[in-house]
């Protein structure tokens, strides 16, 4: 089992930056994973934006490409994001995922989730 918590989320101003993070327990579980972070808004379906696997190769959805960055350091178990250039469509509740040994975007191959924190941009 491994348990996901996220911090960092806030409110910022268009243009802005903030920085997510997400500490990964590893209760009888391995280390080698993918992780992700995953967003959704009020209405719309929660959408894969960014995976790393344990070697730290990294893929993006084209909305946040050369904006967010996604990293991890695996001797702390824990999972970034930093979110710069932030307009009001980045606003959502942020999801840390863990599982898979292949970086994906698709929801249905995490196993593991955090409770979310929420980002809101203002104009």
């Amino acid at each position: 089992q491994v348990q996901l918590r996220e911090s960092g989320g806030g409110s910022v101003q268009a243009g802005g930056s903030l920085s997510l993070s997400c500490t990964a327990s590893k209760i009888g579980g391995s280390s080698n994973i993918c992780m992700a972070w995953f967003r959704q808004s009020p209405g719309n379906e929660r959408e894969g934006i960014a995976t790393i696997d344990i070697d730290g190769s990294a893929r993006y959805r084209d909305s946040v490409k050369g904006r967010f960055t996604i990293s991890r350091d695996n001797t702390k178990n824990t999972l970034f994001l930093q979110m710069n250039v932030l307009t009001p469509e980045d606003s959502a509740m942020y999801y840390c995922a863990a599982g898979g040994w292949e970086p994906s975007l698709a929801e249905q191959d995490f196993d593991y989730w955090g409770q979310g924190t929420q980002v809101t941009v203002s104009s």
